[in-house]
């Protein structure tokens, strides 16, 4: 299996990263480091919770901190594509589910 990070998970990724920086710019690093961490973890394992009312899509929690990471994909063959990351406090995900169209590999 391989893994393809859409443009909008590359984004949230990004958003994350910036949010934290100027707090902590260690904690930045090691949050951006959690979470392509079990991003690499998805492709031997493939540990998500099936979405509800979403078939295809899991969400994989990160543990980060007194917190974590919802780390949203979807499985096509053999392609695992990252949809979305937000932080356990933010609210819910947007309508944006992502298509395999611009995904970047990685």
């Amino acid at each position: 299996m391989t893994v393809a990070w859409l443009p909008g998970a590359i984004s949230d990724l990004q958003r994350l990263r910036e949010f934290l920086r100027p707090l902590n710019v260690e904690a930045a690093h090691k949050a951006v480091s959690a979470i392509k961490g079990a991003v690499n973890l998805l492709v031997p394992h493939h540990y998500g919770k099936p979405v509800e009312d979403l078939p295809g899509y899991f969400d994989a929690i990160i543990p980060f901190g007194s917190a974590g990471y919802v780390l949203r994909y979807r499985v096509e063959g053999e392609v695992i594509f990252i949809v979305a990351v937000k932080h356990t406090k933010e609210a819910g995900f947007s309508d944006r589910l992502g298509q395999p169209a611009g995904a970047i590999e990685g």
